[in-house]
């Protein structure tokens, strides 16, 4: 008996391996599949700006990196005591304007070699909200707190998303017309929104990504949002506060993932490099003990092998 509606995916034709470099932007949902891919020791870099919600903020980033501009002293500001940007996300933010726009033109710097050597690019889109900076215009990546009545709250068309991803699409082809990119849409539900808010923000980035996917063939869309929608459509596979995928659920969103796009041949090895990271992370009853020395012998040759294989590893 099937007690589930699974998801047709088709396998990738061009799948991921430990030759492979990736680059990941967008949402919190990025993070987490990224954290999947650094406990399985593939190649990667992550949200250089942090994390970005919607697609003006990640078209912004991808902008800056594949044209090599660099962020100006009139693009920060300070507020509560710290220097920030728009384009970044807090955990960038600093108490010195000069360290501050150094990080943010050394991470651009970093993200555009990224992209130009990227076989997979993945972008994961979390909502169609965002918010213009009343002063000048400016559709900001993060609001820092700032009181709301200098924004205003828009819901990006269909028509506008359209546009900003097949800039993201053309400013990637432009630097790597190889990269193989891979969409999702984020099953983060983005309930401060508000309940029909959050369908009406999910609503657009689908139909603006799809109707973009269709002009652009060799582009790739995994359905992260449908398989919590309708494989996992139950609050058993929510973290505690009913918005966040729970960790199993990102688990089987992985696995799903991996399915599609991850090899068989390097299936194998990323079963044992996960062996290994587990082992690394044991915590032993009695580290003295003969079967304790023994136990860490064997982990330590299977790491070393590992490393022999895979030269970037890293444990």
């Amino acid at each position: 008996m099937q007690l589930i509606t699974k998801i047709p995916i088709a396998k990738a034709d061009n799948p991921i391996d430990y030759n492979s470099r990736i680059f990941s932007v967008g949402s919190c949902f990025a993070v987490c599949i990224s954290e999947k891919l650094h406990h399985f020791g593939f190649q990667q870099q992550v949200n250089p700006l942090g994390i970005l919600f919607h697609p003006k903020a990640i078209e912004k980033l991808i902008d800056y990196s594949v044209s090599n501009r660099e962020f100006l002293k009139e693009d920060l500001f300070f507020h509560n005591e710290r220097c920030h940007c728009f384009a970044a996300h807090s955990e960038l933010s600093n108490s010195d304007p000069n360290l501050l726009r150094n990080n943010l033109n050394s991470k651009i710097a970093e993200a555009s070699d990224s992209i130009s050597m990227a076989s997979h690019v993945i972008v994961t889109l979390g909502t169609a909200w965002v918010y213009r900076l009343k002063s000048t215009s400016e559709i900001v990546a993060n609001c820092y707190k700032i009181p709301q009545n200098r924004f205003t709250k828009e819901l990006l068309a269909i028509h506008e998303i359209e546009e900003s991803l097949q800039n993201i699409i053309t400013h990637i082809r432009t630097r790597n017309s190889q990269a193989q990119l891979i969409f999702t849409i984020s099953p983060v539900r983005h309930l401060k929104d508000g309940f029909v808010e959050n369908q009406r923000s999910k609503s657009n980035l689908i139909s603006a990504l799809h109707n973009t996917l269709q002009e652009n063939p060799t582009a790739s869309y995994f359905p992260s949002y449908e398989i919590m929608m309708d494989e996992l459509r139950d609050y058993r596979f929510y973290s505690a506060d009913m918005i966040h995928p729970s960790a199993i659920a990102v688990d089987y969103i992985w696995q799903r993932f991996s399915e599609a796009w991850i090899s068989r041949q390097t299936s194998e090895l990323m079963s044992k490099v996960g062996s290994v990271r587990n082992a690394l992370a044991h915590r032993p009853f009695n580290s003295g003990s003969e079967e304790h020395r023994k136990f860490v012998e064997k982990t330590e040759a299977e790491k070393a092998r590992l490393m022999k294989i895979l030269p970037h590893l890293q444990f």
